[in-house]
């Protein structure tokens, strides 16, 4: 199993997906025809939800449909795993979020994130962003890891574990390409003139987004590839990364 960096994190949140009924969870909405089968049967798009969580205010139950429209938040020790579209996404503990519509009711536009994590896969599409207090990112299919840090005036992190995105920070503008975990805060002031700053790869897997991914029958970049890089947040696949990737270095103005 990949290493994993913790900062502010338990061990117990980043190994979700050991759990036996997990596994048994994923099995079984993979067996019975994952999404389209669910919305062709009615049934739930919820794949696992452990603990409380909310949906629109009242308590979320495992039979419900999560819609996009919807606003999401858990709460702790809670665990919340579900589908929409060619996106499935697993949020952490104490997190509140809004999945907001894209050009159908099961295309997610907008992941707008108050408070808290997700982990998340994408499959391809246009106009589709994650929004957090102090960065948005625009995706392009891709899986990808965000936090806000309430302690620290809610600066965002942001890693793009693997496609390309469009990052923004009050007005500064970078590309993101990542073959394996390319991360950035979103600064709540500029720190050394810059609003996007490198960051570790921190408080994700990479079996989680492996995981996400198999429930939208995709694979990961690395899966595809075969091999893993270092999982420093510079966003490289090879075996001994050299400087910091083109996409993180700061613009000379």
């Amino acid at each position: 199993m990949t290493q994993h960096q913790l900062q502010g994190r338990s061990e117990k949140e980043i190994l979700w997906f050991q759990r036996r009924d997990t596994l048994k969870a994923a099995a079984a909405w993979v067996a019975m025809g994952g999404l389209p089968a669910a919305m062709a049967q009615q049934r739930s798009n919820i794949v696992e939800l452990r603990g409380d969580a909310l949906l629109n205010g009242s308590r979320l139950q495992n039979g419900q449909t999560i819609m996009t429209g919807d606003q999401i938040q858990t709460g702790p020790g809670s665990n919340l795993m579900f589908v929409i579209g060619n996106s499935a996404f697993q949020v952490r503990e104490n997190s509140m979020m809004t999945v907001e519509r894209g050009s159908s009711l099961n295309t997610v536009s907008l992941l707008r994130m108050i408070t808290g994590a997700v982990v998340s896969v994408w499959g391809k599409g246009s106009s589709r962003s994650i929004v957090m207090p102090t960065l948005t990112a625009g995706i392009r299919g891709t899986g990808v890891y965000a936090e806000v840090f309430a302690d620290q005036d809610n600066r965002s992190y942001f890693c793009n574990c693997y496609g390309t995105v469009d990052m923004e920070s009050n007005g500064e503008k970078v590309l993101s390409q990542s073959n394996y975990h390319q991360s950035f805060w979103g600064e709540v002031a500029p720190r050394d003139g810059r609003r996007l700053t490198p960051a570790n790869a921190i408080n994700h897997s990479d079996e989680e987004l492996e995981f996400l991914a198999g429930l939208v029958d995709q694979r990961t970049a690395w899966q595809i590839a075969g091999k893993r890089g270092v999982k420093d947040g510079r966003g490289y696949m090879d075996p001994q990364p050299g400087q910091m990737h083109p996409a993180q270095m700061p613009a000379v103005r």
